[in-house]
């Protein structure tokens, strides 16, 4: 087990980074004393697996000096725990702007140094922690989207990352509409299995209901329209930092034509390579 050791300079995207990799599932700890790690990271050993992706972000301000920083590595290892150095880095000049937008103070302020200096003390105090880093990032410019493929590059296997989830969700219209919806469509267009001998009772997850909905030409049509929509709008979500989409799906009673489309656009961006999970609200209402 390798924990993230997430250091660097106070306006930086510490806070950031550590909010992505919580996206990425890692179990993430800010501010965690230096001298608390090891007992941490034998709870997590304890756990034989629970908590495989750790990440404890960690400043100027916890730390003495930066042998003790080493000192707890060196007792993690003992105990059969490695670990890997992100420092998160930005230029001089962007982290006084980003200081000075926020009106927060530096953890170095304190000394009575202005922004600019209390940088450039702060990088002088974390350069022996810089300088053993496995992995450094400079977040001048860089926006969130190219954060989030960075981290994921680094830290998760080199596998294709797609930075956006997405919640296909399947309601009935007249049980209300989902007040979660980013993107809502209408299926009620359609031909309604409820009508057919057979099928009233079955639901759209049931081979019989889909090969009924999918069997006609506007249900196919509308599928493959959609599909292009989102295919086109999903990269530019992504772009703009969003992180979690949530289409939902509706026809008249929640149970037919809707969980049989919203699961094959389930199936559909799956394949893509987006996370994806399908909830079906009013499948097992009557009606």
């Amino acid at each position: 087990m390798d924990i993230i050791i997430v250091s660097g300079l106070s306006g930086a995207g510490k806070s950031r980074v550590a909010a992505v990799l919580e996206d990425m599932d890692f179990y993430c700890v800010d501010n965690m004393p230096v001298s608390m790690m090891p007992k941490f990271a034998e709870l997590c050993l304890a756990t034989h697996g629970r908590y495989e992706r750790v990440a404890l972000v960690t400043d100027v301000r916890a730390l003495e000096d930066s042998d003790e920083l080493f000192k707890t590595f060196e007792e993690m290892r003992e105990i059969g725990c490695g670990h890997k150095i992100l420092f998160v880095e930005a230029e001089i000049e962007t982290i006084v702007r980003r200081y000075k937008e926020t009106r927060r103070r530096h953890p170095l302020d304190m000394a009575g140094l202005s922004i600019e200096d209390a940088v450039k003390k702060e990088k002088e105090m974390l350069a022996l922690v810089r300088e053993q880093a496995d992995e450094i990032i400079d977040t001048t410019g860089m926006t969130l989207n190219k954060l989030q493929r960075q981290l994921f590059k680094r830290f998760m296997g080199g596998h294709e990352y797609k930075a956006l989830s997405v919640s296909i969700k399947s309601f009935g219209f007249k049980y209300g509409l989902p007040i979660e919806a980013d993107l809502l469509f209408d299926v009620r267009f359609m031909p309604n299995p409820y009508y057919i001998d057979g099928l009233k009772e079955k639901t759209g997850l049931d081979d019989l209901v889909k090969d009924y909905v999918f069997g006609m030409e506007q249900s196919n049509e509308f599928f493959t329209r959609l599909c292009d929509m989102l295919d086109f709008l999903l990269p530019h979500y992504i772009e703009e930092g969003k992180r979690y989409l949530v289409v939902c799906i509706g026809c008249t009673g929640g149970k037919h034509r809707s969980p049989a489309m919203a699961q094959a656009l389930s199936e559909y961006f799956s394949e893509q390579g987006y996370p994806v999970d399908c909830i079906h609200r009013d499948i097992e209402k009557d009606g």
